[in-house]
């Protein structure tokens, strides 16, 4: 058990609830919960007529319960849904389940839809790695989990409290080393929050950090707030930084609450976000209906990533039964259009989410080399053991092997006639690199390791 893991109790999680907060937020990948009126199980509307389906391609089943959390990750299942994609490859009867936070979706995970929880859903990343692992269950017990697409790119970013405007405080954080000197001097360290520890929105902000020369550790105050607490305690003004999804940071920016450092877009261009992962119980015993979930997914991506359809993509998410907030607070990140605060703006399609495809391929398809990267930075800040990446990631790569069902992926692109040239035939994406130059060689992640200046484990 890894030092993380038994530092972080979910008794722990709790006690941080009632922290005032401000703001630094690193814009995606925790959203807030349900407003007040908004349902778990959302009615599906303008149904596509169900698919000509052969006897060997027919579900086994036509119901499933997923959980979602209310950012904009989630789009590609609540528009399968809406648009009737999942209706259209015979799953009628699927659930949308909204979650307050990650640790809710954990808890329900495990219990499963049998148990009043649910079967799969929206995950950040190592998620379902460490539900396998038993590292983040009760008991610690251990729930096997596939990894079955990725659901997007970018949708993300990191915000600072209105105190710190005219700081320097940017992607770049070489003019701010000081100011985060002088707090921890004067015992008012520099405080930052997430929402689950050791997953993207976590990762996102320690590298961004680490980069500037900022040791996420040791010169800052990192907590962990559950969600609930985020735009309340924004408006607070006793924190430096947090971190959620889009669209609650431009409703942050818009109420002058705080402006946006960067983007993660930024940080790393066409970055893997968050993934659909199901109980791997589920899938085994349905293995058509998890085929054709993933048709509904990949039809729902593309369909997102007609520009032309996102105004109408931003109405059906700001629903009530959704995120419940006027549409134009998504409308513009959505076309890439970022107001940043300070006076700046970011107007670059390019910077945007993403669904079905990015600048550098596919985005739907779950690229083991990803998978490796979140479990080699976590091993770069001690949440999982360093044996994990030895002898080339022996030990990770394992693991992912067992969690990665790419190969279910691309049956279900093959049967639902995506085109060949759309369907990677490598589960390596390459190599990665940062803004700050780093790069990540999956072949190599040992290596990669030893080029960063800022770390908790030794290579």
């Amino acid at each position: 058990m890894s030092e993380l893991f038994n530092q972080f109790t979910r008794r722990k999680f709790l006690l941080t609830a009632s922290l005032s907060a401000s703001a630094v937020l690193l814009k995606g990948c925790l959203g807030n919960p349900p407003e007040p009126g908004g349902g778990s199980a959302q009615t599906q509307s303008a149904v596509q007529p169900v698919a000509n389906i052969s006897p060997e391609q027919k579900p086994e089943i036509t119901k499933v319960k997923l959980g979602y959390v209310p950012i904009v990750e989630a789009a590609p299942l609540i528009i399968a849904k809406e648009k009737g994609f999942f209706a259209k490859y015979g799953m009628t009867d699927v659930e949308l389940s909204k979650q307050a936070s990650w640790g809710s979706a954990r808890d329900n995970v495990e219990i499963g839809s049998a148990g009043g929880g649910i079967d799969g859903g929206q995950w950040q990343m190592p998620m379902p790695h460490l539900i396998t692992e038993g590292l983040i269950t009760k008991g610690n017990q251990k729930i096997p989990m596939y990894v079955l697409a990725q659901l997007n790119t970018h949708g993300n970013g990191i915000a600072i409290a209105s105190k710190h405007q005219g700081k320097g405080i940017s992607l770049q954080l070489a003019g701010a080393k000081s100011l985060f000197s002088q707090l921890k001097s004067t015992n008012t360290p520099f405080t930052a929050a997430q929402t689950f520890p050791a997953v993207n929105q976590d990762f996102w902000i320690r590298y961004w950090l680490a980069a500037g020369g900022i040791d996420p550790d040791a010169d800052i105050k990192l907590l962990t707030v559950p969600a609930a607490q985020t735009v309340a305690n924004m408006k607070t003004g006793t924190m430096d930084a947090f971190s959620t999804g889009d669209p609650w940071p431009y409703r942050i920016v818009k109420d002058k609450i705080g402006f946006l450092a960067a983007l993660t877009a930024e940080i790393w261009k066409n970055h893997p976000e968050e993934y659909l992962a199901m109980r791997a119980d589920w899938v085994d015993k349905n293995p058509k209906a998890t085929r054709a979930l993933l048709k509904g997914i990949m039809e729902a991506q593309q369909w997102l990533d007609n520009f032309e359809n996102r105004k109408e993509a931003a109405e059906i998410l700001g629903g009530r039964n959704y995120f419940n907030l006027p549409a134009e607070i998504l409308a513009g990140p959505f076309q890439g259009n970022y107001d940043m605060g300070e006076g700046r703006t970011i107007n670059d399609k390019s910077m945007a989410p993403y669904y079905w495809k990015d600048g550098k391929g596919s985005v739907s398809y779950p690229y083991k080399s990803h998978d490796l990267w979140f479990i080699t930075e976590s091993v770069r800040w001690n949440f999982l053991p360093k044996d994990y990446i030895a002898n080339n990631g022996a030990k990770a790569k394992e693991l992912i092997n067992k969690v990665n069902r790419e190969d279910i992926w691309k049956e279900a692109a093959k049967e639902a006639g995506i085109a060949t040239a759309d369907i990677p035939t490598n589960t390596s994406r390459g190599v990665e690199e940062f803004f700050d130059g780093i790069k990540f060689d999956p072949e190599k992640p040992e290596a990669y390791l030893k080029s960063l200046k800022i770390k908790k484990v030794s290579v």
